[in-house]
């Protein structure tokens, strides 16, 4: 059967491609969080067939994630021990999940056709005040849409998204934990701020907020510029959160080292685009 977006996206409560006073007080609200904060969720933005229809597929192809248990650093670089033992960049955590990449999913399965949905992207860029040409959608052919698949025990320690923007649908929760946690903009493209991320890691800063999101929740956040983690989860029921991605430069892949950790091997066009971003960033 034919997947209808207009069947899995609430678009009574979120009337994402019909401009008018409602659309416009759902982009106050979230840029005033977005300003505020860097991240700003829409609850409920999945009606229940649109989360059973994604869970669904999830399910169906979740044994095609990759699944690494590793030990990185919030940058995902590799040790340099010319650097003193206290920079943040030395300090290593254990890391456990899965992720099943975007050429698993259909064009014409569930979580595409919420992303190819009609005013779905201009809606994220609406909410995020993106000029046109400083936005479009991720160009990497493993890391567009991909699901976060995670068991028990399993947790994604303090990072940075490789990606300026980071648009997320929380579709299932594990039975306890897996809360997502986030330093607001703690790092600009001029400023690393060490200093202030060193104190994430040793768990002395007043910066983090944590968040409890449940299925069918949408969710906008500036990864690339907020340190965050997801809490170890605890039950048999796997977490599943589906990502979808966007950046400020047309044609941007994940790097080489980062998309081998993350999903377990490289195409081509990783190594062709290597070290092509639009900032300087340690990652």
């Amino acid at each position: 059967m034919q997947l209808n977006a207009n069947d899995l996206i609430d678009t009574a409560r979120y009337p994402i491609s019909t401009p008018g006073p409602e659309r416009d007080a759902i982009l106050s609200r979230v840029r005033g969080e977005l300003a505020a904060r860097g991240c700003a969720v829409l609850k409920g933005f999945l009606t229940p067939a649109g989360i059973a229809a994604t869970v669904a597929e999830a399910d169906g192809v979740a044994e095609n994630g990759h699944r690494s248990f590793s030990r990185t650093n919030p940058y995902f670089t590799a040790e340099d021990d010319s650097l003193p033992a206290t920079d943040p960049r030395r300090q290593y955590f254990d890391r456990s999940n899965a992720f099943v990449p975007a050429d698993n999913f259909r064009p014409d399965g569930a979580l595409r056709t919420v992303f190819d949905s009609t005013g779905f992207d201009d809606f994220v860029c609406d909410c995020l005040q993106q000029p046109k040409d400083k936005f479009f959608r991720y160009a990497d052919p493993l890391a567009d849409v991909i699901v976060n698949a995670a068991g028990e025990g399993n947790g994604f320690p303090w990072h940075f998204d490789t990606n300026n923007f980071t648009v997320t649908l929380a579709l299932q929760n594990a039975d306890r934990g897996g809360a997502f946690e986030y330093a607001p903009m703690i790092r600009t493209n001029q400023n690393e701020n060490f200093d202030e991320v060193a104190k994430v890691l040793n768990e002395t800063s007043d910066r983090v907020i944590s968040l409890a999101l449940e299925p069918g929740d949408l969710q906008l956040f500036k990864g690339r510029y907020s340190l965050h983690r997801v809490s170890p989860l605890e039950g048999p029921t796997p977490r599943y959160v589906a990502i979808f991605s966007y950046v400020e430069e047309p044609g941007m892949v994940g790097s080489v080292e980062r998309t081998r950790q993350l999903y377990g091997r490289t195409l081509p066009i990783h190594h062709e685009r290597a070290g092509r971003r639009a900032d300087a960033l340690v990652d």
